[in-house]
């Protein structure tokens, strides 16, 4: 069945109107079966002339699998998971495939909701970018395999399957490291949260670098916050009235890091000239900030994409191992690090 304007149009319709059988229409409408050239092409004109459109989760549902993806995302207010599912998009697509997503806003539970809801429309397969406390692996497990899933940007604990993420601790160690080769030794950082995996690598990565410098540093220096613009300021303000205050911060992301800037300009202070400042992400913006915002650069648009082809070689039914792509972060510099302004 579809719909021409406010008209339904059915099969029965389309058969009246072709002057064959119901049967004789569908073989037509899904390749199913031979028909005579003279009969299918009356059965065409009739479709065209109707207006008809067949519903495509109806014949998934008909088949048990759609041409629809499903991605789950934990934050869409986020720049940088837009570019991602940018990427999954267009892979979709020019495999004749459609994306269907779903925001979970960080919410474990509505995760699971969105998760059931789109195997039950029989997804071809999915992409999950997990919540903070997701429980993406039981929900996986009790699935029992009937769809690929791919587990992007982030990992949840005891997950076993496919994979892209990016080397965080690779990342922010680079983020560490220039600020001490700039001359900073008091050097902050505002994780996100340490839950998270990609908090937990970007944290490690930091202290790395720190301890191969021989730089001990105050643990209240170390701060954990959230991956947004809220956290960044609150914990951004906290640092910045430490005696003695830190001369650089290391954000966990880009929006992390405007917070950071919001608060300097609330207390008066300058970025570079008194506090050195590095996000993570590269977003756009970043770029546009006063002062342009050094910052380590992950390739979002890569990762949705190789996700996306990964879950085709799924779909494909391609004898490939489990495979756990890690893609590399670059240091953009810019002009929100310098050195510590008398020292």
């Amino acid at each position: 069945m579809a719909t021409r304007g406010s008209k339904r149009v059915t099969m029965r319709q389309i058969a009246a109107r072709a002057r064959v059988s119901v049967g004789t229409v569908s073989h037509v409408i899904n390749n199913s079966a031979g028909v005579r050239e003279e009969v299918r092409k009356r059965v065409l004109d009739a479709i065209e002339r109707l207006g008809y459109q067949p519903s495509l989760l109806a014949r998934g549902l008909r088949r048990n699998q759609t041409t629809i993806l499903g991605m789950i995302i934990p934050d869409i207010s986020n720049p940088f998971f837009p570019l991602v599912v940018r990427g999954v998009e267009d892979i979709a697509y020019q495999n004749s495939y459609r994306l269907m997503l779903c925001n979970t806003d960080n919410d474990a539970q509505k995760e699971q909701v969105y998760f059931d809801e789109l195997r039950a429309y029989r997804m071809a397969g999915l992409i999950v970018i997990p919540s903070a406390d997701s429980r993406l692996v039981p929900m996986a497990a009790a699935s029992g395999g009937e769809i690929p899933v791919i587990c992007l940007d982030r990992c949840p604990e005891g997950w076993k399957g496919d994979t892209v993420t990016v080397d965080n601790a690779e990342g922010a160690y680079q983020a560490a490291r220039y600020l001490l080769e700039l001359g900073h030794r008091r050097i902050a950082t505002i994780a996100g949260q340490l839950h998270v995996t990609s908090g937990v690598e970007r944290l490690k990565g930091f202290k790395r670098a720190l301890r191969e410098a021989g730089v001990s540093i105050a643990p209240e220096y170390i701060q954990e916050g959230r991956f947004d613009r809220l956290s960044g300021y609150e914990k951004g303000l906290m640092l910045l009235q430490f005696s003695p205050r830190p001369t650089a911060i290391v954000a966990a992301n880009d929006l992390v890091a405007l917070g950071v800037l919001a608060a300097l300009r609330e207390m008066g202070l300058r970025c570079p000239e008194d506090v050195s400042l590095v996000g993570f992400d590269d977003q756009e913006i970043a770029s546009f900030t006063n002062p342009a915002l050094t910052t380590v650069a992950q390739p979002a648009y890569q990762m949705g994409a190789r996700a996306a082809a990964l879950l085709f070689e799924r779909l494909r039914g391609e004898d490939v191992p489990t495979q756990q792509v890690v893609m590399k972060a670059t240091l953009r510099v810019r002009d929100s690090a310098a050195a510590p302004g008398g020292e």
